[in-house]
This record gives C-alpha cells, structure tokens and sequence, in this order.
C-alpha cells in the first residue's frame, strides 16, 4: 500500500465525521462502517479523497468479522483501524435489557471488532488500531454497564498492546480516553466543551504521535487523575439513606 488508508468503525456519530473529513483533508483514503449506511452516503460524497461506505452488525460478533475481513481483502489492508462504537442509557431501575444492549455493544461488540483488527495487522505486519474509549472506565458510575464497558475496553486494549511486544511486532495500541463530553454539554460547560474540531485535531495528532493512552481534550488528564484518587467515601456521594417517616 502506498496511500494511508484507515477503516472507521462507527462512523455515524458527529466525532466519526469529523475525524473522517479531517483524515480525508490528509488525503487518507477511507472505509466507514455505520448501522445506517444510507445516512453517511451523501457524506462520504463530500470527502476530498475515496471513500467506501459499508454496514455494520455490530450487535453480531461473528457478522462484524466477517465484514471487516471481506472489507480488509477489498482494500488489500490498512494502515488504520478507528473504533468509535458505544452505547450508553441510565435508568435509576436498572432493567437488564438495556444493560444487556450495552454490554452486547460496548465489551461483546468492541472486541470483535478490535480482535480481528489485531488479527489483520499481524497477518499483514504492522498497523495501528485506536479506539475512542472514555476515563468513565476509571471508576464505576451510575450508568453501570457503561462505565464497567469502558474499564474492559481500557484494559482489553492494553492486553492487546502488551500482546503486540511480545510478539515484536510494529502494532500500536491508542487508547483515547475522552472526558466526560455529555456531562459537559448538559451543564453548558465551556470550559469542559471544546470544539469538534478541536476534539478531532487532538485524536489525529496523538495517533500520528503513536501514543498509547492519551486524554481528549488534554485538561480531561486532570479530571482523571483525581477520580483515581478520590477514596471511595469521597467519591460515591449517592449513599442510600432510608426515607425519613412523615409526622
């Protein structure tokens, strides 16, 4: 292969579109993988460079790999495989069918995709595989599933890294653990809320670094570092306290 190309699995999310026209401006050509296709077709046509659309079953392990194998042999490999794949809901009842949904994406889902990935590159020799992940994986969370997702990702993807130098092969592992963007937007943080394209620039500029973790934006490694040390007295303000009788 002559020119980068990089498969992005989850393309649908705004992030998703804004790494693929930043990679794009970088004349990277590009394979999107999205549950809704049609909705990214008129996208893609906007890219300055080629650029393949394809669908993705990402609730099926064995569906998501044949799909990234077939795409793999199109392209005739890749220097980049991106994964931006998440699903995320809080309900104070905790039902298990949505924590079954997040956990059949999110952990079942996630390493299929980044198994195979990992498989591919070492056939082929080398490559890089990231993956948009998040530090509401450094500590649990009241969306339960969510944070336990992320904390699997976390240390799925170090395995992967220490499985790469074993082996001594030139496969980098970046883990981009993006702070806590939702939250942000729902308080009208401006201080916490950087741009998209600031968002992007900064996960472009650590894969092309090579890095093995980096927070998105950099103040979000502040955040981290404290919730990893709060004590848990501290930590988890939501105590159970038994309602207090009426007089």
């Amino acid at each position: 292969m002559t020119q980068a190309t990089a498969i992005i699995v989850g393309a649908s999310s705004h992030l998703s579109r804004e790494l693929a026209k930043q990679l794009a401006d970088q004349q990277v050509e590009l394979a999107l993988f999205a549950q809704d296709v049609e909705s990214l077709r008129e996208f893609a046509s906007t890219l300055p460079t080629k650029v393949q659309v394809f669908s993705l079953q990402i609730e099926q392990p064995s569906a998501i790999i044949e799909q990234l194998e077939n795409v793999w042999q199109s392209l005739g490999g890749a220097h980049l495989v991106l994964v931006n794949t998440g699903l995320n809901s809080y309900d104070p009842e905790l039902p298990w069918l949505p924590e079954q949904d997040i956990i059949d994406v999110n952990v079942r889902g996630f390493a299929a995709i980044c198994n195979t990935a990992f498989r591919l590159f070492r056939e082929q020799g080398y490559g890089q595989l990231a993956a948009i992940n998040s530090i509401a994986g450094l500590r649990g969370g009241p969306s339960v599933a969510y944070h336990a997702s992320k904390a699997f990702a976390q240390n799925y993807l170090e395995g992967l890294s220490m499985h790469a130098q074993r082996l001594k092969l030139p496969i980098t592992i970046t883990d981009i653990q993006l702070g806590l963007l939702d939250k942000a937007a729902m308080q009208q943080s401006t201080l916490w809320l950087a741009p998209l394209p600031q968002v992007a620039a900064q996960i472009i500029k650590a894969m092309q670094q090579g890095k093995r973790r980096v927070y998105v934006t950099k103040r979000w490694r502040l955040v981290a570092w404290l919730t990893k040390l709060l004590p848990e007295f501290i930590y988890n303000t939501r105590h159970w306290k038994p309602k207090k009788a009426k007089k």
